[in-house]
């Protein structure tokens, strides 16, 4: 069998990359070289592979600059309305072959480095990926970055420059264990220190009401350094920034200390300010009440506020005197996207700006600040909600806790009197939530004090509507809209799938890089015989190139010709990666000398919260599933589970491209969108899920026949809900169900602790929130559907072109251009800003 094409020879077929022209090689060339003379120390004549890397990092770093500070010249002389958008998260993955690819300068760079003998494709895997996310949340606003610059939008992320990122995963023993992410240690070539906008940030102190207002004094104070790092979109010259804070302690951080003598102590406890920003928080989708988490969420809203008001206020390009200060047309220049309640902390800091510091009318300040932020939910479980305790909010953030109550009196008097006597409407729709331990509602607190409220799928949206926010919306329905997430094509088909992009763009152009709706002239071709050829060949040459990787890697042989059945995500119970698990034993138990399985290769990814003991058992379940089957040689090569460690977004861009089978099986009403299934069915995957999320809109676009959609639905969870979901009942009348259990549960795959997933069992019979068993046996008559068109080659690939043909919605260009038209009131630009080189007129 041919060796698959590296991604570097591929490039050098593909038109879409742009033809490297001679001049700009030997640019390319010429500044490595210099970049890498200035790497180079002078007592180490001898280069590394690093610095290989970084002189070709700072080479294409060199065609940012000019045009960022062009794009930032063009924003100040024009002063558009700016967004902001606010996350605690941003996954933005490797930066090197993005860049690459948005400037146009791929083709230039592989060619000068091959002339140079070296290999591009090794020094992009040097790069370490920025894993300052944890998972859809985090990558979301990665690709909602991209498409902003690509739409010509002034857009500006903000967020927090962790030290260290999402933990490395350690497999040992089949048991996760959790490794710093010292991301920062070699450098990061990428963003550029702009102490010269350091922003002190307050903590602690009290509050003095006074005849010249209030005044929050005796604070303690930390400073937020931004770090910039600049964000391109494609082909236009736009380069937007993504502005991370970084906290530093104060020269005269624990004065009293010093002044007491203890210097050493003194100098010491600056780290306890600089904690704020030395580590992600690594749960998903749950909510971990921590003062440190609370002062970091503050950190970013403070710093990224006063940095907003600064730029406000100044109009020309270089220009920081303040030249505006009426806040009246506040929200005609400044859009506040709050990703999530992480940043909801905008809303009472935004008023405390502008009522005690700028001095604007209490009601005025109020309409300001609704008409400016808007908030966007992404999770519909309650333990994910975040809910402060006041206790905590009167010691760290004393004024803040003063205008929540003033905020939530206003709100309940309003209420009252639409709904007079009915106190309990009151208990719910407070943001004070009442009880042993008095918590604010940070869900409740962005709803009131935003103009727009969305949620990210259409099926999302309505439970936020009818179930969640049930009340709000019945107050203001106005404010309730739908934004499905979408992706970036630029990463997630032109970078990663470089073979599919090249055949897509032969039959219908490229037109689709920054138009993704024109996928759907690919619906002539799907009887094409031609390209349906290619389009099997394209997906069985990213399966080798992967099969090659995992062995290299992880030392697994695997054959490529078996379908590659892929769940990636985060490793939650609502998820059910342990569906999946019960599908894999049931098809090791029917294993017979008749039955000829069609390769089946289900692999699992995905990291457990540190904390989540149940997602811990789930992956020590997987790989122990896993030893047991892999080792069978009754079954050879027929059935493979693997758990690949450490699953991040380098590692996303080598599977994506390779599956042939996306499982998004988490239960019907608990997924408010996911994006992974849009990466896979752009990269031509099939899709086996349930009626979930945006799952649900991709079976609208291509069809529900041309998914494997099973398992119950919303309104079937439901009514489950009422009737009382018995989990014994499906144990005992499937007799495949109740086998895989007691193999579980007796120790058939653990056999040196039989007891080991005694917590495991007695959760799926007695506390399965997600109804595991519910679904099981839809689940596992879907999969043998999937397997029996998988016997079919030409009739699957019809179906996989179907699916890429109508993958089009779940473009993140197409999110962004509804949120800028619905919700931040500007509108995208198809008209690149002039190159460097040229005039700017």
């Amino acid at each position: 069998m041919a060796a698959p094409l590296s991604d570097g020879e591929r490039r050098k077929q593909i038109s879409v990359r742009g033809i490297a022209g001679l001049g700009d090689v030997a640019e390319v060339r010429k500044s490595f070289n210099r970049h890498l003379h200035f790497t180079l120390v002078k007592d180490r004549n001898v280069a590394t592979p690093r610095d290989y890397y970084f002189a070709l990092a700072h080479t294409v770093r060199d065609h940012l600059v000019g045009r960022w500070i062009r794009t930032q010249q063009h924003y100040y002389e024009r002063d558009p309305k700016r967004i902001y958008y606010l996350s605690l998260e941003f996954y933005m993955g490797r930066t090197l072959q993005n860049t690459m690819v948005n400037l146009g300068l791929q083709n230039a760079c592989d060619e000068a480095i091959y002339q140079l003998g070296l290999d591009l494709e090794e020094l992009e895997e040097i790069e370490e990926d920025a894993g300052l996310g944890n998972g859809g949340l985090g990558r979301l606003a990665a690709c909602f970055l991209d498409s902003m610059a690509t739409l010509g939008l002034a857009a500006y992320g903000y967020g927090i420059r962790y030290e260290f990122g999402i933990f490395n995963q350690k497999i040992v023993d089949g048991w996760q264990v959790e490794e710093a992410d010292d991301w920062l240690r070699y450098g990061n070539p990428w963003e550029k220190a702009r102490p010269e906008y350091m922003i002190p940030v307050h903590f602690y102190g009290r509050v003095e009401h006074t005849p010249d207002g209030v005044k929050w004094i005796d604070t303690q104070v930390v400073l937020a350094m931004p770090y910039d790092t600049p964000v391109p979109g494609y082909k236009n010259n736009t380069v937007n920034t993504m502005r991370l804070w970084s906290a530093k302690a104060p020269n005269d951080f624990n004065l009293q200390e010093f002044n007491m003598g203890d210097y050493i102590e003194a100098v010491l406890d600056r780290n306890l300010a600089e904690n704020i920003s030395r580590v992600l928080y690594p749960n998903d989708n749950f909510f971990e009440g921590k003062e440190l988490r609370l002062k970091q969420e503050y950190f970013v809203v403070a710093a990224t506020l006063q940095d907003i008001i600064r730029r406000f206020k100044s109009s020309k390009f270089g220009c920081r005197d303040p030249v505006r200060t009426c806040f009246e047309t506040f929200p005609d220049k400044v859009a506040i996207q709050l990703n999530d309640t992480h940043p909801a902390l905008s809303i009472p800091e935004l008023m405390r700006i502008l009522v005690d510091v700028e001095k604007v009318d209490w009601d005025k300040a109020w309409e300001i600040t609704k008409k400016t932020c808007a908030y966007t939910n992404h999770t519909v479980l309650p333990e994910a909600l975040e809910r402060w305790p006041v206790s905590m909010f009167e010691k760290l953030l004393p004024r803040h806790l003063e205008i929540i109550y003033a905020l939530n009196q206003m709100h309940l008097d309003h209420v009252a009197a639409l709904y007079p006597g009915d106190i309990d409407r009151l208990r719910r729709m407070s943001v004070i939530e009442e009880g042993d331990c008095k918590r604010i509602n940070m869900a409740h607190l962005c709803v009131i004090g935003s103009h727009a409220v969305n949620g990210v799928a259409r099926i999302h949206s309505d439970i936020v509507k009818n179930s969640v926010f049930k009340d709000f919306h019945e107050l203001e329905p106005e404010k309730f809209q739908n934004k499905t997430n979408g992706i970036t094509p630029r990463r997630w088909l032109l970078l990663c799938n470089p073979g599919l992009a090249e055949i897509i763009a032969e039959k219908i152009g490229e037109g689709f890089i920054t138009d993704l709706s024109q996928l759907k002239k690919l619906l002539d071709f799907i009887d094409n015989e031609a390209f349906i050829r290619d389009v099997a060949k394209v997906k069985q040459e990213n399966k080798l190139k992967f099969a090659a990787y995992l062995e290299e890697q992880y030392k697994v042989k695997i054959n490529p010709q078996s379908m590659f059945d892929v769940q990636v995500k985060r490793i939650h119970e609502y998820k059910r990666q342990l569906l999946n698990c019960l599908h894999a034993i049931t098809l090791y138990n029917r294993k017979s000398p008749s039955l000829s399985l069609p390769g089946l290769l289900p692999r699992r990814e995905g990291r457990a919260a540190p904390g989540y003991h149940m997602a811990k058992m789930i992956i020590k379940l997987i790989t122990s599933i896993g030893e047991v089957i892999n080792n069978d040689p009754y079954v050879g090569d027929k059935l493979k589970v693997i758990f690949l460690e450490n699953y991040r977004v380098s590692l996303a861009e080598k599977v994506i491209p390779a599956a042939d089978l996306s499982q998004q099986i988490s239960t019907a009403g608990t997924e408010a969108s996911g994006t992974g299934n849009m990466k896979f069915m752009v990269n031509g995957a099939l899709t086996i899920g349930t009626m979930d999320g945006a799952n649900v809109e991709m079976a609208e676009e291509a069809g529900e026949e041309n998914l494997f959609i099973f398992g119950m639905r919303v309104e079937d969870v439901e009514a489950m809900d009422r009737k009382g979901y018995n989990a014994r009942e499906f144990y005992e009348s499937l007799p495949e169900l109740r086998q895989a259990i007691d193999q579980i549960s007796s120790g058939f795959f653990s056999p040196r602790d039989p007891g080991c997933f005694k917590d495991v069992v007695n959760m799926l019979m007695y506390h399965d929130r997600f109804k595991v068993f519910a679904d099981y046996e839809a689940y596992i008559k879907c999969q043998g559907q999937v397997d029996q068109l998988f016997m079919d080659p030409r009739e699957w690939t019809r179906k996989v072109i179907r699916n890429i043909a109508c993958s089009g919605k779940f473009s993140s260009d197409r999110t962004i251009t509804e949120y800028a038209r619905e919700i931040w009131g500007v509108e995208p630009s198809a008209t690149a800003i002039p190159p460097p080189n040229l005039p700017r007129n």
